[in-house]
């Protein structure tokens, strides 16, 4: 589905533990800071938060190596599935050929200012797409 996109976090020192390694909870802060740049790609530097709002229902990662401080990690960005109420991504991430890690989120479409599940507007589902 969709193009992939890139993003590319440049890992501080502050963000590695003491092995040298990216600590493991910042993976997810990185899966969410890519997905907001990919959202503010797709429509613009315009707040979208009015008109989207998605909330995580399901986080899967799985860990080949460590990034360390300095390197640039890239996070590619695929959209698996489109359902209903929800979206599946699958973020790759990399350092030059070395992989990363991998995560696939699942999201579910609320409507913005509640918990409420929504079903996936339109205009998502053709940008996704």
């Amino acid at each position: 589905m969709g193009q992939p996109y890139r993003h590319e976090i440049r890992i501080r020192y502050g963000e590695v533990d003491v092995q040298g390694h990216v600590f493991n909870a910042h993976y997810l802060a990185y899966v969410d800071d890519a997905l907001e740049q990919w959202l503010r790609s797709l429509f613009g530097d315009d707040d979208y938060t009015g008109q989207l709002d998605l909330v995580v229902k399901k986080a899967e990662l799985t860990w080949s190596s460590g990034a360390r401080n300095g390197e640039v990690l890239a996070i590619d960005i695929t959209t698996t599935r489109i359902g209903r109420t929800s979206v599946e991504m699958r973020f790759a991430g990399s350092v030059g050929e070395r992989p990363i890690f991998e995560a696939v989120m699942t999201y579910v479409s609320i409507t913005p200012g509640t918990l409420t599940p929504a079903p996936v507007p339109d205009h998502l589902r053709a940008l996704l797409s």
